[in-house]
This record gives C-alpha cells, structure tokens and sequence, in this order.
C-alpha cells in the first residue's frame, strides 16, 4: 500500500515558504521579460514548461523558454555562452558544481536567502553554501539506497550490513545461475565512496572543504576499500562489465536481485513491473548504521550574465512552492522534493531514511579532480589491485 510520506521539516514551515514565496510570486509589470532556463530532458523539461506556464498566469509580463542542456554539461557550457551574452537567465546545475561556478563569476548568490534556508531541507541548504554565502535554489534533493526484487527477497530478509549481503548474495548466485545476488557501479566513484566512510571520515574533512587533505587514503579508507574488493567473491565481474548501464538494466530484467541505484530509476523499474522496495544502504563492519552516502542537491543557479536576475530569482522561488515541488515529484516519477511536501510513494522511506546518514558532495574546486581518479582506483581495486597504492596515487592526482 502507497504511503504519503513527509520530506523531513515541519508542516508550519511548508505554510510558511508557500505564504511567503507566493508573495513575492504575485508582483507584476508592464516590462516585457522573455527568461531563457535550461534544463534536461525526461521530466525536467516538462516541469519546466509546466510551471512556466503557471508562472505566467499570475505575471503575464514574464515568458519562461526551456532549453535543452543536460544537467551535467550546463557549468561548461555557462562558461562559454554566459560572457558572450548568449547563455540562460537560469539554469540548473548539480551542487558539486557550486565552487566551480561561484570561483568562476558565473552565479548570483541566493535572493531572500535567510527564507529560503529556513525552508529546505539543511542539507539542501548545506550543499548550496559556498564561504557562508549561499548560491542557487535547491529542487531537488537525492541520494542512493538499496533497491532489492521481493521475487527474491522479502522486506524483512534485506540484509542490513555489508558482511551479511555479501554472503546474501553468494548463497543466491550458487542457486540461481545466470542472475546475481547483488550488482552496483564498482568503477563508480559517487557510489563507491560508501566504503572509505566508515568512522565519521569524509572527503576533504567533516565540512567537504579541507583543500590540503583528502582523507581518500587514510586508514579508514584503506580498510573500507580492501573490504569493498573483497565483495568480489560474490559478484565476480570484471569493473568493465559492471558500469551503471550494465547494473540498471540487470535489476530491470529481473537478473539480479539487489542494486545501489537512486530515485531516478524508480520509474524504469516500475515500468519494467518489478515489485521491488528500497531500504537504507547497509552498514559496513564494525558500525550498526547505514554507511554513508553522497548527497545530492540540484540547484537552479540565476546566471551572473542574465539582464532580467530580479525576475529569474523570482521564479526560481516559485519553484520551491508546495505546488511546484509536488508537480516536479510527479512529471519527474519520483525526485525527492527540496522542502517539506507530500508526495505519494511507496519508496521514499527508504531514501529518506538513508539521507539521514548522507552527506553532501563536496563542492570545492577540487572536487572535479575526485572524480576520474577515484573512479580509476575504485575499478583497479575491484579488479584486484593494491588498495593503498591505488589510494595513494589517487589522493596525488586530486591535490596536485
């Protein structure tokens, strides 16, 4: 049975940012305002169109136009078209992008800020706050969790520590030839952080902004790492055949039976007729809590280069009301709201109760660098490969 679940603040405080945001929401002129925003397809776009839309009801002097750039590519892309006056009013942009962003004049902080904090969720809050000035509306929040098929295993069966999947899953492959008991991303640096995580250690410190450490090869993360190699006894692919294609399409057909995936396959599994759930990751030894996973908050940036940011700000917090946020949870089929809404669904809980334990994605210059190089050392690793060796040269590569 669905439930209508609570993202995290208080009913009041929804009251509050819908009273307050339609407030400013109603202002109107004479001046004509043609906004351009760019957004990504599957979901977005439509939000986008949609809201515009009802935007434009309550100021018919402002004409929101969509633009297709895909998420990941709208910080380079704002780089190249923003000086040259060709670029958007708004755009939305993942929030590990902030301090690229903000270090290359690309965004305006935040408007109202104080309100708008005091209305998201913290964490969403958090993400967007770069050297105590905050930039970008958040629309979104996510992490990933642990999706499992109930063809194979009941709620009460999801193991709850990594130890107990691994044998889990051993015990299933010996049975069920051609599936597997468990697959994810291993060459995956947004997952595979889960295991250098253990003991409150976090990349580039306890705020994500420590540019002289990484804390990608200390001892924590030497020892979580060699643990996640030792998962190889059951799941035995190479990382090359394990990327994220390969994992969500697995768990589509039915061939395996748990996966580390976020809200945005919930749609591709529920099309596909899976009964499937969705708990909080497992815990990794020695600790009795979810490990630690990346957060995400995606954010709508107003560009420093737009000629109307008054007016792009302004619909930006029209974003953030109750009815925007519900209508982006339902054309998007799932992304988790960035303020406190109900949203029907039967999987949220267990997103929700991961993101009690998730922290967000550093979002310093050097966070680009993390990337392809943990990327690199988390498929060697998994492919057999010295673990602190791989850390180390990993941890080089991200400070120099």
């Amino acid at each position: 049975m669905k439930k209508v679940l609570f993202i995290a603040v208080s009913l009041v405080a929804a009251t509050a940012l819908s009273a307050g945001f339609l407030s400013c929401s109603k202002k109107s002129s004479a001046k004509k305002v043609s906004l351009t925003v760019w957004e990504s397809l599957d979901g977005p776009d439509e939000f986008i169109r949609q809201a515009g839309d009802a935007y434009t009801a309550t100021h018919p002097n402002v004409e929101i136009n969509f633009v297709n750039v895909e998420l990941g590519d709208a910080a380079g892309q704002i780089a190249l078209d923003g000086p040259g006056g060709v670029g958007p009013d708004l755009f939305a942009a993942p929030h590990d992008k902030l301090g690229e962003l903000v270090n290359g004049g690309h965004v305006l902080p935040t408007a109202n800020a104080e309100t708008v904090k005091k209305n998201v969720i913290a964490s969403c809050s958090k993400a967007l706050t770069y050297n105590g000035v905050m930039y970008g509306y958040p629309v979104s929040a996510e992490t990933y969790a642990l999706f499992y098929n109930r063809a194979y295993i009941s709620d009460n069966d999801v193991p709850k520590t990594w130890e107990a999947l691994g044998k889990w899953a051993t015990d299933f492959n010996k049975v069920n030839k051609g599936k597997y008991g468990f697959v994810m991303d291993v060459g995956n640096a947004y997952y595979t952080i889960v295991f250098t995580t253990g003991k409150g250690n976090r990349l580039f410190g306890p705020n994500g902004d420590d540019e002289t450490q990484t804390n990608i090869n200390s001892e924590t993360s030497v020892n979580g790492m060699k643990f996640f190699q030792s998962m190889r006894s059951s799941l035995n692919v190479p990382a090359a055949d394990l990327n994220t294609a390969v994992c969500d399409a697995a768990f589509q057909a039915g061939n395996a039976a748990m996966h580390i995936t976020g809200p945005w396959n919930i749609k591709n599994f529920s099309d596909a007729g899976l009964d499937f759930g969705v708990a909080p990751l497992p815990a990794l030894p020695g600790d009795t809590n979810p490990s630690a996973s990346f957060s995400g908050t995606r954010a709508m940036f107003v560009s420093a280069y737009s000629n109307h940011s008054e007016e792009a700000a302004d619909f930006a917090q029209f974003l953030l009301t109750p009815e925007m946020q519900q209508l982006r949870f339902k054309l998007t089929k799932g992304a988790m709201p960035a303020i406190d809404t109900k949203v029907d669904s039967p999987y949220m809980g267990g997103f929700l109760k991961q993101l009690e334990y998730a922290f967000p994605m550093p979002s310093i210059p050097k966070m680009a660098s993390y990337w392809e190089a943990m990327n690199n050392a988390s498929k060697n690793i998994w492919n057999g490969a010295d673990v602190k060796t791989e850390l180390d040269a990993c941890n080089a590569a991200i400070l120099n």
